[in-house]
Order: C-alpha cells, then structure tokens, then sequence
C-alpha cells in the first residue's frame, strides 16, 4: 500500500514550490490568467490577418534588359554574361540565372532566403546604375522588377459573357480598365492587373500602291506622325496684368485628327494620311488570348456547350492586411458592379479566392477545437468523472488564447502553416491538465489532508516530471529553427508555436489547474483508504511489466523486438513501401496545366491545342471552370512566383488554370484527381507535339523543380554537346 504523505510533507513549505501554488491559489492570479487568456485568444483571431500563405521574404529581383535588334546568341555575349558577372559582386546573393533571347534578356537575381529585403534591392540598383557606362550602345531600356509573396493575387476574377458577339474580349477588357481604378481604390489593396482581351489602339495601315503614287515613303508617314503628336512649352507673355502660358504643337486627339495630318507635299499639295493609309480606331491585334469555360460541376447547364471569351482582373493585398477583409471587400465591389453597372450579358466570376480559402482554415481550427475540447471532456469524463474533465476541457482554449495572443503581439499571421502547428500542439498541450487534475483525484481519494493541501501535495508530487516533459518536447522541435533556404522561415510559424503552446499548458498546469481543482472538484469522503494496487491500471500495468522485469532474457528480445520494428519501419521508405515526404498533399480546388508548344508554334495553332484541352475538360464531373490564357501569363501563384511563370509571354506558351467543385463535394482529393486524368491530358498533349505539366499548389514552400539536373562540361565543350547530353539525361528522367 501507498504510504501516505503527512501533514509536515515538502509540499506545504512556504519556501518550496508547493507554498508557491497554495498562495498562488489564495490570490486572484489564476481568475486573471484564465480571463486575459480567453479575451487574448478571442481578440487575436479578431484582429490577426488571415492568409493562405506565411509571410516569407524572399528576395528577388528580375533585370530586364531590350535590345531589338540583336540575337539570342548576341544578347547572352553582350549583355547577360557581363550583367551576371557584375551582379555576382553583390554580397548575399545566392542565385544567378538568366534567360536570353532575340532583342531581351532576363536575369535573375535571388539572395539567400531571411536577407533584408529592402537593402537587397538597394544592392541591385546600386550596383546596375553605377555600371551604367558598360551598357552596350544596342539597350534600348532596363528595367529591375522586384518580386514578394504580396504581389501574388489573392482574388481573380473573370469578366465574360454569355453574349460574345456584342460583347468581345475588346469589350470586355475596355470595361475591367474602367473599374481598375475602382478596385484599387478598396483598402489595403496591393497592385490590380488585367489580363486578356484587345485594348484599344489607333491604327495604320499603309497602302503601298498609295504611297507609291505620292511618292510617300512608310519612314514619311512615322517621322510626320511623330513630330505632329507633341506638345511642347513655348513660354511666357504679359498681357494686361496676366501671366499666360503658351505651348507650341498639340497631341493627336483622335482618329479623325490623325486622318487628316499632312504626312508630306508633293508638288506643292499637302498629302494627307488618308491618302496613303487606312486609320483604324478599334481593337489591336491578338497578341494574346483568354477565355473560360465550364465543367459539370458549375451547375449551369446552358452555359456548358462552348467557351466564352474572357479578360481577368487580379487583385493583390498589401503588407500585413489581413487577406480575408480585402477579399471580402473586393467581392462585395464586383457584385455591385455586377448587378448596377455591367449590362446584362456581362457576368463576373471569380477563380481564385485565397481569403475565403484561409477564412474556411480559421473556422475549421476553431471547430476542430470545438471537437477537441469535446472529445477531452468526454473521454476524461468517462475515466475520471465530469468534473475532472470540465478542468481539462478549459485549460485547451487558455492554452490556445495564450498562444494566439502571443502570435499577434509576435507579428505573425494566422496561415496554413500556423493553424498546422496549433493543431499539432493540440495532443501536446492536454497532456499536463490531465497529469494534474490525475494526480489531485488520487490524493482527494487517499485522504488524510484537507483539500488545499492535498492539491499542493499533488502538484509538487509531479512538478519535476511536468518541466522535464516540457522541456523534451521544446528541445525536440528546437531544431526547426535552424531549418535554412527557404523551408526555414515558412516553417517557423511551426517552430514557435508548439513549444510556446506547450509552455503555456504547464504554466496553466501549475496556477490555473490547482485553482480550477479547488472550485470545481469535490472530495469524496471514504472509510477505506486508498490503494493503487487494488485499482484495474494498477493489475494490468504490474501483469504486463513484471514478467519484462523479472527476467532478463525477456527483456532483451522485448527490446530486441522494439529495435525490429523501428529499423523496419525506417527502411519502408527505402523500399518505396511507403511514400516519404515532409508536408501531405492539400485537397486544393484548383490546379494548373503548363502547355508548352515547339517554338516557332503561332498563336493560334496555341490556341487551338488550348481548346482541345479545354474541351476535355468540360467533360470532367469535379471541373468547375477552365480558364486559359494562351500567350500571355496568367495571375502568378506562390508557386508560380518562384517558378517565374509571370515570365511566360510567347505565342507557343499557354496556361490553363483549372477550378474544381469543393473539396466536400468531391470522392477525390485534387492530387488523387490529377492522377486519374493525367493519362487523358498527355495523351492530348502528345497527339500535338505539346510538352505539358500539371502543377499543384505545393503543400510546403515552391521551389524551381522537384527535381534539378545541372549539366557541366569542360571550358571547350560545345553547347550542342551541352544540350545532346542535357536530352539523354531527360530522357532518362522520363523513363524514371
């Protein structure tokens, strides 16, 4: 039997710990902490910004470099290897890779991932225009294009209609640059884009036999029109006490204006542009095409049977605002629009919307607490009683209220990443309660002390083996702070927050607890005094271990067996039995299919592969709208920013972002979907010659490739041999 511990125990020292948890019990301390946490907790999931994504500041800046008139091969000698070579002076940089191609190059410049941001793009201005007299006299313009997580767009929306014959692309995208201006005036807003559809654009078309007839040169008519569209400060008169200011030569208005310009005289009469050539006020020329389509799952059945042409407005967040109002307030300004300013025809719909996505994260965290605090109480409940399992139950939200408080006053946002580590703290935060109101039952069963003093003798009893626990768990996630490259800092919000809400549930386990155990339990009065051994744990426990302990080889095949199973399950992976990766996949909606055509493909054979695509698509039951963008990028993701998909302007480039029914109303998850239609898609894409990928939200941070094979030669061998062997080691890729 137990022996008892008597009044005069450690316990009840004023000196020891345990007199520190009777006073703290006596004050108003715990009443205070328990209060300030849930207020703290309920205040942050108010005030903390929500997004699908942690901040991460990752330096990077593209140097954008024209010079019409030059070749690929030109441009990389003139102008990217000496560009490289002097932006490899910068201290901090980490990468440097650049793209070179007729008339433009792009190089690329990344600093090592927690560099300051600010002063890294200072280096980069600092260092191109101080070697601005190497420029070679071809440039015709540069331009440096630094690049954040908040440039990418947290809302999309496509502006179509279901009438395109009155209301095209060209239509279409003079109505988005109208409320550009409208929803960048919205709080917090980052940078608005349009995407897709013709602007408007002025023009000329020469007649050759015309201007042979006048005797009219094309280089005529540009130089004409190009000293007639100016306007310039001519000075000042007086004039009656009155300061006038003139100005010689005016801007052409419009197109009737440019009509009439007299482009030259020959034999002393004026030749007029009309004369020449025909003046167009209207659309420009495809350069680019955009349109979308529905699926089965979009629910509207007239709609199915083709695609609609389409321009797509982004919209970005600035620094630190919380994700989920913008997008709120960027929805409710569409469906205004929408309803009093759009005609009829004209409809908005939105393919991206990374607020509501984090919103849904945030309320699934606060109800899966919700469950988990349920799930405490009963099962301790069932155990221990009611009352036990109320002390348990509160110290999880104290617990959360403390961290999230903590995380606001700490700058960081409430993300995928976050609510990922709050969730994984929740069987670590519990386990302290449960040890202390445990141990306080079993001293209210023996007896012998009133019930201040046996809670102080229970809290003492553990205090050792509480701090020790903590302390494992904070050391055993403690390398996650020396995590570097990019995983470093989106991981970090992982790293703080569970040893901090650890810590939280053993300063609630030793001020709150005791606390919540003198009002809440009750002592049971008894006769027979206690004893463990006669308890169902203590029998099952003693039949289970004793025969380990008592003999000796028995202990070593146990342990023997344990060893078995642990280098067993670590060689799973080696023997591809089970899948290895950091992060599991997340059911996303949306996914993305990368089309790359030979080069030299025009934009229409582009097009045309798109729709094939598109077609296929809008057979899928789980597709709820494709949309495509053929020749011109479309609204960069995380991942597309680190990938530099923004950069895919070229008429053999095309996108194809694909929206999917909820996850709730899907059998599938998204990766288990894009498997199953993977086979389909390269087959489409192999029938016309078409490289594609298909590319998901990553679960963890983007990188460049999954997999990277760099090729190297010696100093004298050929690039072609370069590229003869870069072709052998993808098609061993392939076959992998």
């Amino acid at each position: 039997m137990m022996a008892e511990p008597t009044v005069s125990d450690p316990a009840n020292s004023p000196s020891s710990g345990g007199g520190f948890i009777g006073r703290v019990m006596d004050s108003p301390m715990p009443a205070m902490i328990m209060l300030l946490a849930l207020l703290s907790g309920m205040a942050a999931l108010w005030l903390t910004p929500r997004e699908e994504e942690p901040q991460i500041v990752i330096p990077v800046a593209d140097v954008i470099v024209n010079a019409p008139g030059l070749s690929a091969q030109q441009v990389e000698r003139q102008i990217a290897v000496p560009l490289e070579k002097l932006l490899h002076q910068i201290d901090g940089v980490e990468y440097i890779y650049s793209t070179s191609r007729n008339g433009r190059c792009v190089v690329t410049v990344r600093y090592f991932v927690g560099e300051d941001r600010e002063e890294s793009l200072f280096k980069i201005y600092n260092k191109v225009f101080s070697g601005s007299d190497q420029i070679p006299a071809a440039v015709d313009s540069w331009v440096v294009k630094p690049n954040e997580i908040d440039d990418v767009p947290i809302v999309v929306a496509a502006l179509w209609s279901d009438d395109p014959e009155r209301f095209d692309d060209h239509d279409l995208r003079r109505l988005a640059e109208e409320i550009e201006q409208d929803l960048q005036s919205i709080t917090a807003t980052n940078r608005v884009h349009v995407s897709g559809g013709r602007p408007r654009q002025i023009r000329v078309e020469l007649d050759p036999e015309a201007l042979a007839a006048r005797r009219t040169a094309a280089l005529d008519v540009a130089w004409a029109i190009e000293v007639s569209n100016q306007q310039l400060p001519a000075g000042e008169i007086q004039q009656r006490n009155r300061t006038i200011v003139i100005d010689a030569g005016t801007f052409l208005g419009d197109a009737e204006s440019l009509r009439t310009m007299v482009v030259n005289v020959v034999d002393g009469i004026p030749v007029q542009l009309r004369d020449v050539a025909s003046v167009i006020d209207g659309p420009s020329e495809p350069e680019d095409y955009t349109w979308i389509g529905f699926g089965p799952a979009n629910g509207e059945a007239a709609v199915r049977d083709r695609v609609y042409p389409a321009v797509f407005i982004s919209v970005a967040k600035q620094k630190g605002s919380n994700a989920v109002e913008v997008a709120r307030d960027v929805r409710r300004r569409l469906a205004e629009l929408e309803r009093n300013v759009f005609p009829p025809s004209v409809h908005v719909r939105i393919i991206r919307d990374y607020g509501q996505t984090a919103d849904q994260k945030v309320n699934d965290l606060v109800s899966s607490l919700g469950v988990a605090v349920l799930t405490v109480v009963v099962f301790i409940g069932v155990f221990l009683g009611w009352r036990p399992a109320v002390v348990v139950g509160l110290a999880v939200p104290i617990c959360y209220g403390v961290a999230l408080g903590i995380d606001l006053l700490g700058g960081y946002t409430i993300n995928r990443v976050t609510l990922f580590a709050l969730i994984l703290a929740l069987g670590l935060l519990v386990d302290d309660p449960i040890t202390g109101v445990d141990n306080i039952e079993r001293f209210f069963r023996m007896g012998g002390r009133n019930p201040r003093a046996a809670i102080v003798a229970a809290m003492t009893e553990i205090r050792g083996a509480l701090i020790m626990s903590t302390i494992a768990i904070i050391l055993a996630f403690a390398p996650l702070f020396f995590i570097t490259g990019m995983m470093g800092p989106y991981m970090a919000p992982m790293a703080f927050n569970v040893p901090l809400s650890v810590m939280a549930s053993t300063v609630v386990a030793f001020l709150v607890t005791p606390w919540m155990a003198s009002k809440i339990l009750r002592r049971v009065p008894t006769d027979t005094p206690y004893d463990i051994t006669r308890t169902m744990t203590y029998r099952l426990y003693t039949r289970t271990l004793l025969p380990l302990i008592a003999n000796r080889r028995r202990a070593w095949i146990f342990l023997g067996f344990v060893t078995l199973l642990f280098f067993g399950s670590a060689a799973m992976p080696m023997f591809r039995l089970v899948s290895l990766k950091l992060l599991p996949y997340d059911n996303k909606n949306e996914f993305q299919i990368i089309i790359n055509m030979p080069e030299g493909t025009t934009l229409e054979a582009t097009e045309r592969v798109a729709r094939d695509f598109g077609d296929y698509l809008r057979t899928v039951p789980e597709v709820k709208d494709i949309s495509a963008f053929v020749g011109t990028p479309s609204p960069m993701d995380f991942n597309g920013m680190v990938r530099q998909y923004y950069l895919r302007e070229a008429a053999h480039m095309a996108d194809l972002r694909v929206t999917l029914a909820d996850r709730l109303a899907r059998d599938q998850q998204s990766h288990a979907l894009l498997l199953r239609l993977r086979t389909e898609l390269e087959a489409i894409g192999h029938a016309h010659g078409a490289d594609i990928a298909l590319v998901e939200v990553p679960p963890g941070p983007p990188v460049i490739a999954t997999i990277a094979a760099e090729i190297y030669g010696e100093e004298t061998t050929l690039y072609a041999t370069l590229q003869a062997a870069a072709k052998t080691v993808a098609e061993r890729l392939r076959r992998e």
